[in-house]
């Protein structure tokens, strides 16, 4: 909402985000422009209170993976689109007009934000709580031990839901309970289906009858073009052949180094 510049209130800059989202081969899936807010110039106890927001643990994701090879599901992928955009914000906070939208006669006046936007400190909170909130009212239940990891029990069948910030992965021993959950998700939040999991925190997923394969080529060749060495000469054993190691004085030498 546009209103007048504030005099006892900090306005908050913004700046624009250009990324370009790449498959899992490499090639480009989309590009992406994000308006954000800076949000480090804002201030604890009077733009934000509370900002922690957690994410799935890693082990979650490979736990979960196991789990539906070994009872022979499949795992889904949804993306949550602007998923920071559906949260109310409690805190009041101004921001400037973005580039490229400025009007002369309003160039005074400054927008006060009703719903978080990328690069708010609180949006990551912000976005969990209501993600959270929806999920236990279709009958969820959270881990105790994990809180982004969501079980629905019905007549004996299993769905299971796992949030990373704004991916979910969703597993179950029922299709029709899978599809009844992306339906009801899908009219509540604006998304994008992605169909069976392929890529996922650097990781590549391939799901067939005979199980899953999983590993992480993509991640590994970035790696070795980030230190240059994407022509280096592959060995079996990656570490230098006929040094010896001693430990001495509780610390590990290199012939006779440290």
């Amino acid at each position: 909402m546009l209103v007048d510049r504030p005099v006892h209130k900090k306005v908050i800059d913004m700046k624009w985000i250009f990324k370009t989202k790449l498959n899992a081969d490499g090639s480009i899936n989309k590009h992406k422009a994000r308006l954000v807010v800076k949000g480090y110039s804002q201030e604890p106890g009077i733009d934000f209170i509370e900002k922690f927001a957690p994410v799935s643990r890693l082990d979650t994701i490979k736990l979960l993976l196991a789990l539906v090879a070994q009872n022979g599901w499949h795992i889904f992928q949804l993306d949550v689109k602007f998923a920071f955009l559906n949260c109310v914000l409690n805190e009041e906070i101004y921001v400037e007009q973005p580039d490229g939208f400025e009007k002369e006669i309003t160039s005074n006046k400054v927008y006060l934000l009703k719903k978080a936007l990328y690069g708010l400190k609180q949006a990551p909170r912000a976005w969990y709580s209501r993600l959270d909130g929806y999920l236990l009212s279709l009958g969820f239940e959270r881990s105790m031990n994990e809180v982004t990891l969501y079980v629905k029990n019905v007549d004996k069948h299993t769905l299971i839901v796992s949030v990373y910030v704004d991916d979910l992965l969703i597993a179950g021993d029922k299709e029709q309970l899978v599809e009844e959950f992306k339906t009801n998700i899908k009219d509540k939040f604006e998304m994008n289906e992605l169909g069976l999991l392929s890529y996922f925190l650097g990781m590549e997923v391939t799901q067939s009858e005979q199980g899953y394969f999983l590993c992480q080529k993509r991640f590994t060749m970035k790696l070795l073009n980030k230190f240059a060495m994407e022509n280096c000469k592959p060995v079996s054993t990656p570490m230098v052949l006929g040094q010896k190691l001693m430990k001495e004085d509780g610390a590990f030498k290199i012939d006779g180094k440290a």
